[in-house]
């Protein structure tokens, strides 16, 4: 076979033009929506250590989604390219849950294994009840219900098996990475305040406690 000239060049037309073209928006879309997520954990947690917890199931739902979309022979198109995006906001709430109530936890006095195997328990129940109520309501969708079913049906398996990759193993990976970057989270409270004398940074549950005033009735 003869090799082309160095001066010929390749370039994609017709449908792989534009599946270049989604991927790359894809890519900017999804890049953005975990930016955000990100920047809003950290403005409500106070802290940079801990959201990075949550945002640990972010990639165990990216895999359920695809496996679902393999299993049920789906295309990788538009729609559930926005299925997957939508994952991103979606599934951080069992995350949120379970580190939430750890810092609680913390904040008591608790070790770290106390609080989440305490977190895990308490937050079972609410954890599987928002996951299936937001997986039932994915079902008509997915089994192409309703006009243009065909075309809306790979996003909703693409939430379905993320939501469900993700339901499972946040319960186990989110709880011993939190531990882990809490205890990250503690090394760098304690230089900090070596650098900076006795001062800690808000967000932590280093933080001392004030010592409550005795209630007095005045005459």
């Amino acid at each position: 076979m003869q090799s082309l000239p160095a001066s010929v060049t390749q370039q994609p037309a017709g449908d792989a033009e534009i599946m270049r073209d989604i991927f790359t928006r894809f890519g900017l879309a999804l890049a953005t929506a975990v930016l955000m997520i990100y920047a809003v954990l950290v403005l409500l947690y106070n802290n940079f250590i801990h959201p990075m917890a949550v945002m640990a199931a972010l990639p165990l739902s990216v895999g359920g989604a695809l496996m679902g979309l393999l299993v049920t022979q789906k295309p990788l198109g538009l729609f559930a390219l926005i299925g997957i995006v939508l994952l991103m906001g979606l599934v951080t709430k069992n995350s949120i849950l379970l580190v939430d109530y750890g810092l609680m936890a913390l904040q008591q006095g608790k070790s770290r294994k106390a609080a989440m195997m305490e977190a895990g328990v308490t937050r079972l129940r609410p954890i599987l009840m928002t996951s299936i109520s937001t997986m039932a309501g994915m079902v008509p969708i997915a089994l192409e219900w309703g006009a243009g079913g065909e075309a809306r049906s790979p996003m909703a398996i693409a939430v379905l098996g993320g939501f469900t990759t993700s339901t499972l193993l946040t319960l186990v990976v989110v709880p011993v990475l939190f531990t882990y970057i809490d205890r990250l989270n503690t090394l760098l409270m304690k230089i900090l305040r070596r650098l900076g004398g006795s001062h800690t940074p808000p967000g932590s549950h280093l933080d001392p406690e004030p010592t409550p005033r005795p209630y007095t009735l005045s005459k």
